[in-house]
C-alpha cells in the first residue's frame, strides 16, 4: 500500500521465537518480536500470530497490543550506539508521527489500511519495564535508564477487531477531557496528584492502572 503522510504504523511485529529467560518466573519469553509482511488480523486478545507466555504480567484485554514510537527507538539508538530493529522492545506496533508518550489514557485510535478492516484501539496504560526486558536488551541498569527517560510506550485495548498492515494510517478519533497522559502515569510519583486523581473517576480503567494511580493520587 502507499504510505500515508500522517501518523501511521511502520510495522506490525509478532513473536519470532521463544527464547530462554534467565531471570523470569516462566523460564522462557516471547519478547523476541519481529515485523511480518502483509495484512495481519488484530483481535481482542492481540495480534494473531503473537504469543504471551507470562500471563500474570502480560496480555489480556487491557494489554492486548503494545505500541512504541519509532522516534523513541531512534533516541535509544543514539544512546546505545547500535541499531534497534522494529520489535526490539517487544512492541507489536511501531508507530511514526504519533505522540505515544503524550497519548491520553482512554484515547482511541482508528488504524485504517488500504483495503483492510479498520481496527479501533484504546490507550489503556504504560508499559512497566521488567528484568526480562533488561536481560533481553543486555544493557547495564536498563530498567532504570528506560524508566528515567520516561517514554514507556502504550498498551492498547482492542475495541473493534480488524486487520492492519505496515503503512496503515492512524487517526485519533476520541480523546478524553481529563488529559492525563501515558507519560504522566508512567512517572506518577513525580506527577501532579490532583491530575492523577482525575483518572479515578473514569470508567473501564485497568485494575493495574487503578492501583498505580491510587498510590500517588490518594
Amino acid at each position: 500500500m502507499s504510505p500515508t503522510s500522517g501518523p501511521r504504523i511502520l510495522s506490525v511485529s509478532v513473536v519470532h521465537a521463544l527464547i530462554v529467560d534467565p531471570v523470569g518466573s516462566i523460564g522462557r519469553t516471547a519478547i523476541d518480536k519481529r515485523p511480518v509482511d502483509g495484512i495481519v488480523r488484530v483481535e481482542e486478545l492481540g495480534v494473531v500470530g503473537d504469543t504471551v507466555l507470562d500471563r500474570a504480567n502480560h496480555g489480556g484485554l487491557d494489554k492486548a497490543v503494545y505500541a512504541y514510537a519509532v522516534e523513541d527507538l531512534a533516541f535509544w539508538e543514539s544512546q546505545l550506539g547500535r541499531p534497534l530493529a522494529h520489535g526490539t522492545f517487544g512492541e507489536n506496533l511501531t508507530t511514526e508521527g504519533l505522540d505515544v508518550t503524550g497519548a491520553v489514557i482512554g484515547e482511541r485510535w482508528e488504524i485504517d489500511g488500504s483495503g483492510t478492516e479498520p481496527v479501533v484501539v484504546e490507550v489503556s496504560m504504560p508499559r512497566t519495564p521488567c528484568v526480562t526486558f533488561q536481560a533481553w536488551m543486555d544493557e547495564q541498569h536498563w530498567v532504570k535508564r528506560f524508566t528515567d527517560h520516561g517514554a514507556p510506550g502504550a498498551y492498547l485495548r482492542v475495541l473493534v477487531e480488524g486487520r492492519v498492515e505496515a503503512g496503515a494510517a492512524v487517526r485519533v478519533v476520541h480523546r478524553p477531557e481529563h488529559g492525563v497522559t501515558i507519560g504522566e502515569v508512567f512517572s506518577a510519583r513525580h506527577a501532579d496528584p490532583d491530575r492523577l486523581r482525575l483518572l479515578l473517576d473514569q470508567p473501564h480503567l485497568a485494575p493495574e492502572l487503578v492501583r498505580t494511580v491510587s498510590r500517588f493520587a490518594l
